[in-house]
């Protein structure tokens, strides 16, 4: 991972941090991680093509203006996003 792109998601950590105050620090690095690699994931499945990192940033943002708040109520058995949930009660 570049340095560029790590700074970018420690800044979105920040983000989802100022939102969110039930989720650690190491928490929100981790949300912001799954939700970039995930979208990156899923557009690349889907056949479309690679845009930058650019759009991944400005979907992160999204999500934490529309979800950040609520992300430690998230609840699954998706080995995917399990780890997320340690040590959490669901909510």
């Amino acid at each position: 991972m570049s340095n560029e792109r790590m700074k970018e998601m420690e800044r979105l950590a920040c983000e989802l941090e100022a939102v969110n105050e039930v989720l650690t620090p190491a928490e929100a690095l981790t949300w912001v991680e799954v939700l970039w690699e995930d979208f990156e994931a899923t557009r690349a499945r889907a056949g479309e093509k690679y845009q930058g990192e650019a759009v991944a940033v400005h979907y992160v943002e999204q999500q934490i203006k529309q979800h950040g708040a609520v992300l430690h109520h998230f609840n699954t058995t998706n080995e995917k996003f399990v780890h997320l949930m340690t040590g959490r009660e669901p909510q």
